[in-house]
């Protein structure tokens, strides 16, 4: 008696298709984005981290001058 109602549930795991269907979903969306992220970090990331060095270097550079008193403000430097 158990063992008819282990096999009618292997067939019915077995007849089960949800899942592949998933795991191919899956596999495609893994297939195209894995060539746009290798693109991405061997072309684009050079270029990201240019910019954001730029920034980092400018951020600094208005620091500095902020703390010395020597920006282009219209201000004289002073808090009131």
């Amino acid at each position: 008696m158990q063992n008819a109602s282990l096999w009618n549930l292997l067939r019915k795991v077995h007849n089960d298709e949800e899942g592949a269907i998933s795991l191919e979903v899956i596999l495609i969306i893994g297939a195209i984005a894995l060539p746009i992220l290798i693109f991405l970090i061997k072309v684009g990331w050079p270029r990201i981290q240019k910019y954001f060095n730029k920034g980092l270097d400018d951020l600094e550079a208005g620091a500095d001058q902020g703390r010395l008193g020597t920006g282009t403000g219209t201000g004289t430097g002073t808090v009131p």
